[in-house]
């Protein structure tokens, strides 16, 4: 069963990146194989890791809603369907990427989203880690069959509006089916010190801050140049920040 890494916080904190750089740190330190899943439409994964993404969940359950009966003769729609995820499935020597892509449009999706996520559930089972981008409602995680989660880290810049993004995320975790092991906050782009009305917000949430990532204008740099994070160097800030956390919480 892979541990389950997973990120939540609102758009342009820093979500994606932080996730980008678990991956590096997991691969680097040999702790594979690893799936990374872009489970935010409004995320770029992907990019971020400096791959091109051509095919998604998303499409193939619009695709297949499109044209139920495009089926090839004598095959069985779930076997269909599962090929077609695994050629979706993005494979390279550090990780692979599966990208969930956008939510379903109008009409009945229950037999095929059962169908994909059955699936998507027992391919995670051979990875030693799965790496989760998620929206904000953390929807495909409270799909799957698990409902596992080891590690849940909340993601926010150094703001008031992301931390209350948090408290919001936090409280709708009681509404969700999700088992949650581990729980902390990770803050980007922030100061050498924290203020106290800052440290004030986090202990009414009752999460502890778990990591500290500072800002690292080699980020921004990546970003300009559409280069892939996994190329960052190791004395990077930002890749020491993430690099120690992860000698915490993933020991093994």
């Amino acid at each position: 069963m892979s541990k389950v890494i997973a990120f939540a916080g609102k758009g342009g904190v820093g979500k994606t990146t932080v996730a980008s750089l678990v991956v590096r740190s997991l691969s680097k330190s040999g702790k594979t194989p690893i799936l990374a899943v872009d489970a935010d439409p409004n995320s770029n994964l992907g990019e971020t890791l400096g791959l091109d993404v051509t095919s998604t969940i998303g499409d193939i359950r619009e695709n297949f809603m499109r044209d139920p009966q495009g089926v090839p003769s004598g095959m069985d729609k779930a076997i269909y369907l599962e090929s077609l995820v695994e050629q979706a499935l993005i494979e390279k020597p550090e990780f692979d990427l599966l990208v969930m892509g956008r939510q379903e449009g109008q009409g009945c999706y229950c037999m095929v989203n059962n169908i994909l996520h059955n699936f998507t559930d027992r391919l995670t089972q051979s990875y030693r880690y799965m790496v989760v981008d998620n929206e904000a409602g953390m929807e495909h995680l409270s799909r799957r069959t698990s409902g596992q989660v080891d590690i849940l880290f909340l993601v926010t810049d150094y703001s008031l509006r992301g931390l209350r993004a948090l408290r919001r995320i936090h409280e709708m975790l009681n509404s969700l089916k999700l088992k949650v092991t581990d729980m902390g906050i990770i803050v980007t782009r922030a100061p050498s010190e924290l203020n106290d009305k800052f440290l004030e917000e986090v202990e009414e949430i009752g999460v502890p801050i778990v990591g500290i990532i500072p800002d690292d204008p080699a980020l921004l740099d990546f970003d300009m140049e559409k280069r892939s994070l996994m190329e960052l160097a190791d004395d990077s800030p930002a890749v020491a920040a993430v690099d120690g956390l992860l000698q915490e919480k993933c020991p093994a």
